[in-house]
């Protein structure tokens, strides 16, 4: 199966790109919504996900590649939910703010994070492939 492609967010008031730029490799954890937990668990290691800034920002500021699958969540006292594992990855040309990234009727469908609420989402190929493009990348 090829790799498959995801938005995960994070306040950088709590935990930025550049924390992980420092770490090289950060926990995803402390996600209680059950429908971005069962996003993680279909994370393969080797996925890419933009990491997005929310609340301060609001823009795509790095690539991450998944680094280790679903995991139990070392801050979920009853263990029924999951984190993953993340490397920082490049940063791209340009961080694209997510109010951009909708106006394309490419990514139409993508929304700020699909949907708003989820800290962790699904992204099309095609929707990736558009926002490298904005960000002055190569797919």
């Amino acid at each position: 199966m090829s790799e498959q492609y995801w938005l995960m967010k994070s306040e950088p008031d709590v935990y930025s790109w550049d924390d992980l730029v420092a770490e090289k490799e950060g926990t995803w954890d402390g996600v209680r919504n059950h429908a971005a937990a069962l996003n993680m668990k279909t994370m393969k290691k080797g996925d890419l996900a933009f990491f997005y800034h929310s609340n301060i920002g609001v823009e795509v500021v790095g690539i991450i590649k998944i680094s280790k699958e679903a995991f139990i969540d070392p801050t979920d006292e009853k263990g029924k939910f999951v984190a993953v594992k993340g490397e920082a990855g490049r940063k791209p040309k340009k961080t694209v703010p997510l109010e951009t990234g909708n106006a394309n009727p490419q990514n139409s469908k993508m929304g700020p994070a699909p949907p708003l609420h989820l800290s962790v989402g699904k992204v099309r190929p095609e929707e990736w492939a558009e926002v490298l493009q904005m960000a002055g990348e190569k797919a």
